[in-house]
């Protein structure tokens, strides 16, 4: 169809941090289409030389609000490996306990305040009030619960404190545990009718798909994996996260404060779909029983269903949260393994100098912290590869694919679905920004 288009969305709503879409379309002919990632950069890497390994976690928490505990165990994980430490089964067991958490709280926040309104037509969460205020109201109760059961675990869920290197600095008790079962079980019935209404609004989700290349922590267990794996792809690459700049291959763009990313073909995506494309065999059975009702099939090459994917981990995470409570109920926490800890130490870990890397599956797909650590345990480099950074390329690859099927509609329409595209892969835009582009002039 031969027509012009013009698109600019400045400061997109519904997502996390800011950004732009530009679209441009002359004669028919697409000329480009970026999402212009605006936000200035926040250094963190730069921010964590020359300070302790012990005190690398709580900074790093910091770079996200949404997903602070992913980048803490991301963050210890790295730290463990430069140190030469293995945590204790039960710390494991935890962590998993805290990670499954985070993955349920983001998860419902994307599902139920930034994509609904999208697919029942309202301009915002608040629109939702009027007809779908018993849905508002669970929306909150289940963000609620997520967040107490990371309180009692963590100390609270934004900027956790008592998660560390070594272990936890307070364990909980039975009565903790107790409570947190309440609160999952909860959340448990709260999922149902999540499901059905998800199941409703299945037909509005846009009719669209683009081959891809996903990736995601895989492992030869039978756990779906989160905290653990090595990280592969569905072109068929497989390597130990150790070799992630391999696997990112960052590189900049002139348009964006973040760098993109890519592997085998030009972008690849991570996430709850990459995640359920290269592991869904795993899924807890509850949680294959979601994708089934909801027509969700591996391999899934509608990015917009990334969503419903979210849904599908979040029965994953809500009733292996509840296995593990149920565990530590029966067998009890060591209360023995609680970590002491001292000024930017842990005085039971030797400090030596080495590397490490952490890969954990958070929310928007496979995070990376990298750390290189001299002798008495001060960071001399950090690196952290955001999920949101290694999706963007892949926007824009569906952003071209998309544009030109849809010339038929009208700009407005047009609009509308780049909006929900971006939506749909929950970009952390503050996260993925890390780098800074400077311009000598007069050189």
């Amino acid at each position: 169809m031969s027509r012009n288009v013009s698109v600019l969305v400045e400061f997109l709503t519904r997502v996390e941090g800011h950004g732009h879409i530009v679209v441009d379309v002359a004669n028919g002919v697409l000329q480009k289409a970026e999402l212009r990632i605006v936000e200035t950069p926040r250094f963190f890497e730069a921010l964590l030389q020359g300070r302790s390994i012990f005190e690398a976690q709580h900074i790093t928490s910091r770079i996200c609000g949404i997903c602070a505990c992913g980048h803490s165990l991301a963050s210890i994980q790295a730290a463990e490996s430069a140190l030469g430490f293995t945590p204790s089964a039960q710390t494991i067991k935890l962590r998993k306990l805290l990670l499954h958490m985070e993955n349920l709280d983001s998860h419902l926040l994307h599902i139920y305040l930034l994509v609904a309104p999208d697919l029942l037509g309202v301009q915002s969460f608040i629109g939702l009030m009027q007809d779908y205020a018993d849905a508002v109201h669970r929306a909150l109760r289940m963000k609620k619960a997520c967040n107490s059961v990371c309180d009692i675990l963590v100390g609270r869920h934004v900027h956790p404190i008592s998660c560390v290197i070594g272990g936890f600095t307070k364990l909980p008790g039975q009565k903790d545990l107790e409570k947190m079962r309440t609160l999952l079980l909860q959340v448990r019935e709260d999922l149902v009718p999540t499901v059905e209404l998800v199941a409703a609004l299945a037909p509005k989700f846009p009719d669209f798909v683009r081959e891809t290349e996903y990736v995601a922590l895989v492992s030869d267990t039978d756990e779906y994996p989160l905290l653990y794996g090595d990280v592969g792809s569905s072109d068929g690459i497989r390597k130990p996260k150790e070799e992630y700049r391999s696997i990112t291959n960052e590189f900049l763009v002139k348009h964006s404060t973040a760098k993109h990313a890519r592997l085998s073909r030009d972008s690849y995506a991570v996430g709850a779909l990459a995640r359920f494309n290269l592991n869904a065999d795993k899924l807890h059975p509850t949680a294959k029983a979601v994708a089934e009702k909801i027509g969700l099939l591996a391999p899934c090459h509608n990015p917009f269903l990334n969503t419903a994917a979210q849904l599908v981990e979040c029965a994953h995470c809500t009733e292996e949260a509840l296995l593990i409570v149920d565990e530590l109920l029966l067998k009890g926490v060591d209360q023995s393994e609680t970590v002491i800890v001292g000024v930017n130490e842990n005085r039971s870990i030797p400090v030596r100098a080495g590397s490490g890397v952490g890969a954990v599956e958070v929310p928007r797909g496979t995070l990376f912290h990298h750390y290189e650590i001299d002798a008495k345990g001060i960071i001399q480099k950090a690196n952290c590869v955001i999920p949101t950074g290694q999706n963007l390329a892949n926007i824009e690859a569906d952003m071209h694919k998309l544009v030109p099927e849809s010339l038929a509609k009208s700009d407005a329409e047009i609009t509308r679905l780049l909006e929900m595209l971006v939506r749909a892969y929950d970009p952390c835009i503050s996260c993925s920004t890390h780098l800074l582009k400077i311009e000598f002039i007069g050189r």
